[in-house]
């Protein structure tokens, strides 16, 4: 099947024998996966900002290892997503895939009930993203296939500010829950995140719910190639631009030690929550005019802007002294997240064959989770040291994190230029 590589900027050329699309700006599958992104996220948001205050409040673990747990599960999720997504276009289906990786989310959250040490927490932190890893590549790939390319931007900003949506009231109901069972406490305590975790299994199993019964398949071209588990024959430019995503993603720490900052510039458990509710805010806000700013203005200037902005919110958690620091920071990293993730997930589909979308997908999500784990382990050990050394201090990680975004965001904007040298090559 003969296609073009697109460059970072342009419409992309589709195979010559594209599956057919469901047209239309909102259609059946953008509402499924929205409402799906929507419930799960009330689920995962309720209990997913309180693990790391559940661990190093709770159980006392340090921030090492805090960032190893996170790095872990965000690897294992990494390495199962290539698989999936290669799963999907070999099978020519995405939605059972998907499903089945929601399911396994939520039949692994009623363990956080019992979890009384930091390996339990470890466990079911795992498990939660082996469905992760399950889900996302088919899900999205099914929602660029469910939507025309001139539109792909808004649709992956809708679908993300559904999901943002979704944290905001899942954080609403966990800085409810907090402020009525702590009574007053500034730290995190272990009934009231039994309490949260106990109301989270709702949405969870919600979401699988609607995607099983809402979300159709997208039909196949008979001629579709069978594809194979790699990255040959993606094209260089996606080559490219996936090592500048992990340029980036080096210095993209978990944001659990957002969270820890806060607490340790003097902001509550409540207060976390609060902050936490506005950056969703912001976030859902921006998603859409976004994904569909990226659709007429280009991919890689929305993206590349993004980037330099989180460097200098970076810069400012790494200098931040004063409670509304840490609020104005955080507003601020909502529109790094709105203004990048539509607008990454679309550019992803311009830049392959659509009957290898759900193996890039899975290759996209698995440099930036495998890549999560030196990241957040390194921005730990930036912050407490290892091994009896005592680090560089809580604003380490963040001035690390800065300069690497810096760099990536460098190296985006000369893309254009790689991309025409490997074309020559």
């Amino acid at each position: 099947m003969a296609t073009t590589s697109p460059t970072p900027d342009s419409t992309p050329v589709e195979s010559l024998s594209p599956p057919p699309r469901i047209e239309g700006a909102l259609n059946r599958n953008l509402w499924a996966v929205s409402i799906t992104s929507f419930f799960a996220d009330v689920s995962t948001d309720m209990v997913v900002n309180l693990v790391p205050l559940f661990l190093a409040n709770v159980l006392g673990v340090q921030t090492a290892l805090i960032g190893l747990i996170e790095g872990l599960a965000e690897t294992t999720a990494s390495l199962l997503k290539p698989v999936s997504g290669w799963l999907s276009d070999r099978l020519g289906k995405r939605k059972w895939v998907a499903v089945s990786g929601y399911a396994i989310s939520a039949l692994a959250k009623p363990f956080y009930l019992v979890a009384a040490t930091w390996g339990v927490v470890a466990g079911v932190r795992w498990a939660d993203r082996v469905g992760k890893g399950i889900r996302t590549a088919p899900r999205d790939a099914l929602l660029a296939e469910s939507i025309s390319a001139e539109r792909r931007g808004f649709a992956f900003g809708f679908q993300r500010s559904a999901d943002t949506l979704g944290a905001v009231v899942g954080l609403l109901i966990a800085l409810l829950v907090i402020w009525r069972v702590q009574q007053g406490s500034t730290v995190l305590t272990l009934g009231a995140f039994r309490r949260v975790a106990l109301l989270s299994l709702i949405p969870a199993f919600l979401a699988v719910l609607a995607l099983a019964i809402m979300a159709r398949d997208v039909p196949k071209a008979r001629s579709t190639p069978r594809p194979a588990l790699r990255l040959r024959g993606m094209g260089r430019p996606f080559e490219r631009f996936l090592v500048i995503v992990t340029l980036f993603t080096l210095g993209n720490s978990s944001d659990a030690f957002l969270v820890l900052r806060a607490q340790e510039r003097g902001v509550s458990s409540a207060g976390i929550m609060a902050i936490l509710v506005l950056f969703n805010v912001v976030y859902a806000l921006v998603s859409t005019p976004a994904g569909s700013l990226s659709d007429t203005w280009g991919r890689k200037r929305v993206i590349g802007v993004g980037w330099m902005l989180y460097a200098l919110i970076y810069l400012g958690f790494a200098l931040a002294q004063s409670i509304w620091q840490v609020w104005t920071l955080y507003a601020l990293y909502g529109i790094y997240y709105g203004l990048t993730y539509g607008a990454a997930k679309a550019m992803v589909a311009d830049l392959v064959p659509a009957h290898q979308r759900g193996t890039a997908y899975g290759a996209y999500n698995a440099v930036i989770g495998l890549a999560a784990l030196p990241a957040s382990l390194l921005a730990g050990i930036l912050w407490q040291g290892v091994f009896g050394w005592r680090g560089f201090g809580p604003a380490a990680p963040f001035v690390f994190g800065a300069f690497m975004a810096a760099m990536a965001g460098a190296a985006l904007w000369r893309w254009d230029e790689a991309v025409v040298e490997s074309r020559m090559a």
